[in-house]
């Protein structure tokens, strides 16, 4: 990787960033491969821009994306370029820090969890049911298979009466870290479950002396993560691509 690609993301405080940067998911698109002065970084649903504008990243894109921009010359052009076709947000940034969390009371979120739900970590069996389901598949969808994950992540999930209706694992990995993801079936919402995900998660990064990173969909979820002992950084411009300017993405924050 040229060394000044990571110039150009190099003050952006974001765990996916980070993931491909170190090698770990997701593909650097360059404009140009010997002296790039552009960058996309294409992970998952995200697309990260950096660098000088260029229209020429955008050919590479496809399907629904959530566009993030690195200043407001690449929002302009995003604008442009795709007008009529992208719904302007704005997301959460976390701050990343690694010793605010108060074990006993992530512990005592666990504890309320009621007798008839099964909290377990993520095995196979787990693992599969995750994919057959549209709310509950980014649990796990940016693993090849259930082997990659075994050796590059863990999980926790909640089943009752032997089906999976929430879960938190992660997006990505990077050194040392993780971006957490959690899901809860629509109509189990509202009942907790995310918040006994998330400090089980947590406690388990904890463990392993791995980072759990977060990042906020919207302010819902902004407001989970501070129960759990987070803290807001700021909010940034994120582009939702569709085909009809409609709000496919909502299932990334309806996990309460």
């Amino acid at each position: 990787m040229h060394s000044n690609v990571a110039a150009m993301f190099n003050d952006w405080d974001e765990a996916l960033i980070w993931s491909c940067l170190q090698g770990h998911m997701g593909n650097i698109i360059l404009d140009n491969e010997k002296n790039p002065a552009s960058a996309m970084i294409d992970i998952g649903d995200f697309c990260f821009f950096a660098g000088q504008p260029n229209t020429a990243l955008f050919h590479d894109i496809e399907g629904e994306k959530l566009l993030i921009p690195k200043d407001e010359t690449w929002e302009a052009l995003i604008e442009n370029y795709f007008d009529g076709r992208v719904n302007k947000i704005f997301r959460y940034a976390i701050k990343k820090e690694p010793d605010v969390f108060h074990v006993a009371k992530l512990a005592s979120f666990i504890s309320s969890l009621d007798d008839c739900y099964e909290l377990r970590m993520i095995d196979r069996e787990v693992y599969e049911l995750a994919q057959k389901e549209a709310w509950s598949v980014d649990l796990c969808s940016q693993f090849k298979d259930y082997a990659d994950y075994q050796r590059r992540a863990f999980g926790v999930s909640i089943l009752h009466n032997g089906e999976l209706v929430a879960g938190a694992s992660p997006y990505a990995v990077y050194n040392n870290g993780i971006e957490i993801e959690i899901d809860t079936r629509p109509d189990y919402r509202g009942k907790g479950l995310a918040t006994v995900c998330g400090a089980k998660l947590i406690l388990e990064c904890l463990a392993r002396n791995v980072y759990p990173s977060w990042d906020a969909h919207d302010l819902r979820s902004v407001a989970l993560a501070e129960k759990l002992g987070y803290h807001l950084s700021h909010p940034y411009v994120t582009y939702e691509l569709t085909g009809r300017q409609a709000h496919l993405f909502q299932a990334i924050s309806d996990f309460f």
